[in-house]
């Protein structure tokens, strides 16, 4: 199962690339003039504290909102030139994994997955969905749940399910927003480990959006820190970390244990 796929430039592009971005909210602003870029597959974290515009800034990336100010291009497209349906095309290439994993609880393990599918993709015969949910449950360890209801689920199969709804649409690009919120540290590792093995399996570029040193260091080769409205500092875990910046000292020695 394949969708339509514009092609842009060569592999050393950035399959996203933020300049200059500014949001604000009335008084309160949020964004101030944020310069970002990911690389084709390599697996970036946003990391901050709560309320430093981080879910701001991934809600700017899939045209949720709009920035006050600067440019957002993803996958060769600049995001405030394109009409509603180029945008909603654009979506189809960009998984959105939510904090709450946002599944509908009203339907079946197999229900959550086939429901978008066929929204999305059309003319596909009931072998080819079957066959679409099995292996991207298969991918999350989720394939003998096919048959259960949502609401039995624990907190980190929702999070499998979660992620297994992004995939199926075979994104380029993965959007994690805080992956491990709310978990247990044994289901943690367990979301980790997915997550790094869906960049190896699928071949994604991905943004994770977190607070969780731990989860920024196991599955990102990069790291861009967050702090009052701006990137302060990006790099690989170790560039980042090894800083007399006092603000970065602070948000290692709150969050940080091995």
């Amino acid at each position: 199962m394949e969708t339509d796929k514009i092609q842009y430039g060569n592999s050393q592009d950035p399959v996203i690339k933020i300049e200059g971005l500014y949001k604000s909210f009335d008084e309160l602003d949020v964004l101030k003039g944020v310069d970002l870029m990911l690389k084709k597959g390599e697996n970036l974290a946003v990391l901050g504290k709560s309320g430093t515009g981080k879910s701001v800034l991934i809600k700017l990336l899939v045209g949720l909102l709009k920035p006050d100010r600067g440019n957002i291009t993803i996958l060769g497209q600049q995001l405030d030139k394109l009409n509603r349906k180029e945008l909603n095309a654009l979506r189809l290439r960009i998984g959105f994994s939510f904090q709450n994993s946002a599944l509908y609880d009203s339907k079946s393990v197999y229900g959550n997955l086939s429901f978008p599918l066929t929204m999305n993709v059309k003319n596909l015969t009931k072998k080819q969905v079957d066959d679409a949910v099995e292996e991207a449950l298969d991918a999350v360890g989720l394939l003998d749940k096919i048959g259960r209801r949502t609401e039995e689920l624990s907190g980190g199969q929702r999070k499998r399910l979660g992620i297994a709804r992004t995939l199926i649409l075979k994104p380029e690009i993965m959007l994690y927003d805080e992956p491990t919120a709310g978990l247990d540290p044994v289901t943690c590792i367990e979301i980790n480990a997915l997550i790094v093995e869906m960049q190896q399996k699928y071949k994604t570029s991905s943004i994770v959006i977190t607070h969780d040193l731990t989860c920024a260091k196991t599955t990102c080769e990069r790291i861009a820190m967050l702090l009052d409205g701006k990137f302060l500092k990006t790099g690989t875990f170790e560039e980042v970390f090894e800083t007399e910046e006092e603000q970065i000292k602070q948000f290692y020695s709150y969050n940080f244990t091995l």
